[in-house]
């Protein structure tokens, strides 16, 4: 029984090994081509940091990560707010009206991301609104609201009332409540939004593509413009820098998890 045990042990950690090795071997793969001297993704060249120096001298580059992180910046920060205040309209409703509300804020999260490119790009174009940097921003603020209000509302749902009801009673203004009691009950929930809403900008593609109009680029876009002649290897250099700091971010952040929870 204890051999029996042992050996179905053994197995799950070789398919566990195995979904991690497919998981990050292309990870993996970028990174050491990132490092290679030659263009040749077939043949090793000899170490190098070559395509990270001509990545820093890259203006489009350059051009394209500065807009991605601003856009995304910009775009989390206003979605965040704007899911903040609807999410305490939406918990304020009564039961119908707030499952109708629910319902509808659930919709942009369910619809295929082609359909919202698409319908966006033809509302602005409607207008006589030129795309750009501007309706890429108004795009990512309007796709990450709805991950917004699904991180903050189940906070709101788990905050006891009576804590408010005790500030109120003990000379706090409603201002004052909501900022000194409500907000920190909340702010975890806040800031997973702004996480989310951070990435989800970072990572979007379709909807970007679709409202970018000529001459402006993310990454994302630019990567898929590389295709059709060969992707620059100075774009393994960037996802690597990319993927090196959001794994830094993550240790660090577990790090104080961990030491908050000895305290």
């Amino acid at each position: 029984m204890k051999k029996r045990f042992s050996i179905i042990e053994i197995i799950k950690k070789f398919y566990l090994f195995i979904v991690l090795l497919f998981l990050y071997m292309p990870i993996i793969t970028m990174v050491v081509l990132s490092f290679n001297s030659s263009k040749s993704r077939a043949k090793w060249g000899g170490f190098s940091f070559a395509w990270y120096k001509a990545m820093i001298e890259d203006r489009y580059i350059m051009g394209a990560l500065y807009n991605t992180l601003l856009i995304a910046l910009i775009s989390s920060i206003a979605a965040t707010i704007i899911g903040l205040i609807a999410s305490i309209g939406i918990y304020n409703l009564k039961k119908i009206p707030k499952s109708i509300f629910m319902s509808v804020t659930n919709i942009p999260m369910v619809n295929a991301d082609i359909v919202t490119g698409i319908s966006l790009m033809m509302f602005f174009v409607a207008f006589g609104i030129s795309l750009g940097f501007n309706t890429i921003l108004l795009s990512h603020i309007t796709f990450s609201i709805p991950y917004v209000i699904l991180a903050i509302l189940p906070k709101f749902r788990d905050m006891k009332q009576n804590i408010v009801d005790a500030a109120l009673d003990l000379g706090a203004t409603p201002v004052q409540a909501f900022f000194k009691v409500v907000i920190p009950e909340i702010m975890p929930g806040i800031v997973s939004g702004f996480l989310i809403a951070f990435t989800m900008s970072l990572d979007d593609f379709i909807i970007t593509y679709f409202t970018k109009g000529a001459g402006m680029h993310t990454i994302s876009t630019l990567v898929y413009s590389q295709t059709k002649r060969g992707i620059n290897p100075s774009m393994y250099a960037l996802s690597s820098v990319i993927f090196g700091s959001v794994l830094l971010i993550l240790v660090i952040s577990n790090f104080v998890s961990r030491a908050k929870e000895e305290v």
